[in-house]
């Protein structure tokens, strides 16, 4: 679903079927070097995406399998991801804007590329951001203040459509979370962010 467009920083196609380029020794201080700010951002961008995909989100935690569903999932993981990242002190929170500039980039290019018009694409950009921002405030607060019930309200809405709350996907998030707040910057870019592994139904006893 998001491909973004090349030169933007973020590898077409998320660079799937390619070997992921090692970072270990990245200098945090060089990250503004804007050859190895592009790689790091296109990296991170790569992984947040990566974890989005995750057979078991679609199959064991009721994120729908679709077009919205795949936006839903990957919002949701780039929200955690920024959380993480603007809680570290600088240069964390350029990293977390980088990241989600690369986001909407992603999502411009991915409605060019299933031939939304141009005069079209900056209308359908402004509800997506409004969308997304509106689910940074939603997660953010449930997620800060620990409110399992509140999160899996505002998920069952927003990722399902519907009232019923996705208690489940709140659990994962809430233990994204607290994986997340584990790792440093450097960690963050040199090994990426950690996600829980749902499990899928062959993986449950």
């Amino acid at each position: 679903m998001l491909a973004p467009r090349e030169g933007d920083g973020v590898t077409r196609g998320h660079g799937f079927d390619k070997a992921r380029p090692s970072l270990k020794g990245t200098m945090i201080f060089g990250y503004f070097r804007k050859n190895r700010q592009r790689r790091v951002i296109a990296t991170l961008y790569e992984q947040v995406a990566t974890a989005a995909r995750a057979a078991a989100l679609y199959t064991s935690l009721g994120v729908p399998d679709t077009i919205e569903g795949r936006f839903e999932a990957l919002s949701l993981h780039i929200i955690l991801t920024v959380r993480r990242l603007q809680a570290l002190p600088p240069p964390a929170p350029d990293v977390a804007g980088d990241l989600t500039d690369a986001f909407f980039r992603d999502l411009d290019a991915s409605l060019r590329e299933m031939g939304v018009g141009d005069m079209a694409v900056p209308k359908r950009m402004k509800r997506l951001a409004e969308s997304f921002f509106g689910r940074v405030k939603a997660y953010g607060a449930a997620l800060d203040g620990g409110d399992e019930a509140s999160l899996a309200g505002a998920l069952g809405r927003n990722v399902r459509g519907d009232e019923a709350p996705a208690h489940d996907l709140a659990r994962y998030s809430m233990a994204a979370e607290r994986e997340l707040a584990q790792l440093d910057l450097t960690a963050l870019l040199e090994r990426g962010p950690v996600f829980p592994h749902p499990k899928t139904p062959e993986e449950m006893p």
